[in-house]
């Protein structure tokens, strides 16, 4: 992915947001964010974190818009303070991009509390360090889109057969792809002295679908009482229809 310079042609911006959600399966509008997210960091690098600066896309053009704002605050407004859930004492933080009224007023007659003030400020190139800093913040934002998106689709999904692809298998683990999302069947959820080896075609049962903080767990299984009970109701007509219900799988 490049980011080597905001002032870079327009419509590459565009083309990288396109590639990656088409790879990663997530909507380009997220990947613009992202990258509009990583300028900003950048901007703000460059021209001092206590500026309020903001970037716009244009999704249709890719012609980006690098804006410094200030907000008119109140001579006696007071930011932060407090305590938290835990009885701690917060800090007292000035927020970036405000005036105070009476500052304001100094350069503008009809300064009032609210009021805004933006300013453009022209395209840059990033350097070594801003480059890294911008490609962790876009592929983070990416990487947290794709696991909302697997979470999203899978979680109604438990209950279900589903195919895939051993894509590895660590420590009697079996991670399977998916396709859209990627599953693991634990070694106790294996059938025993089943063994598998990477790019084998396996049939497993989803029983939990987890939101955890490194990404959906969808576990799967083939050792699940679940398992048997939709295996019987694919190949078996009578279970299929109703005929026969299945009460308790042992």
């Amino acid at each position: 992915m490049s980011l080597t310079g905001i002032s870079a042609n327009r419509l590459e911006l565009l083309q990288i947001a396109e590639a990656v959600a088409r790879e990663k399966a997530i909507d380009k509008e997220i990947v613009i964010e992202a990258i509009e997210d990583a300028i900003q960091k950048g901007a703000r690098a460059r021209y001092g974190a206590e500026h309020d600066i903001r970037v716009h896309i244009d999704p249709k053009t890719g012609e980006t818009t690098i804006k410094r704002v200030v907000t008119v605050v109140a001579d006696d407004a007071v930011f932060g303070g407090g305590v938290d859930e835990e009885g701690n004492e917060l800090p007292f933080e000035e927020p970036a991009g405000i005036i105070r009224l009476a500052d304001a007023k100094r350069t503008d007659k009809s300064a009032e509390i609210g009021k805004t003030y933006e300013e453009v400020l022209p395209p840059f190139e990033f350097g070594r360090v801003q480059t890294q800093m911008a490609r962790q913040v876009v592929m983070g934002k990416v990487r947290d889109a794709e696991r909302e998106r697997q979470y999203e689709e899978f979680k109604d999904r438990v209950g279900e057969i589903v195919n895939g692809v051993v894509k590895r298998v660590e420590y009697g683990n079996v991670i399977v792809d998916l396709g859209r999302g990627e599953g693991i069947m634990r070694r106790d959820q294996s059938i025993p002295r089943e063994n598998f080896n990477i790019g084998d075609r396996i049939r497993c049962y989803i029983y939990d679908v987890r939101r955890e903080t490194k990404g959906p767990q969808i576990l799967l299984s083939r050792a699940h009482g679940g398992f048997m009970a939709k295996l019987f109701a694919q190949e078996v007509p009578e279970v299929y229809d109703g005929v026969i219900e299945i009460r308790a799988v042992a």
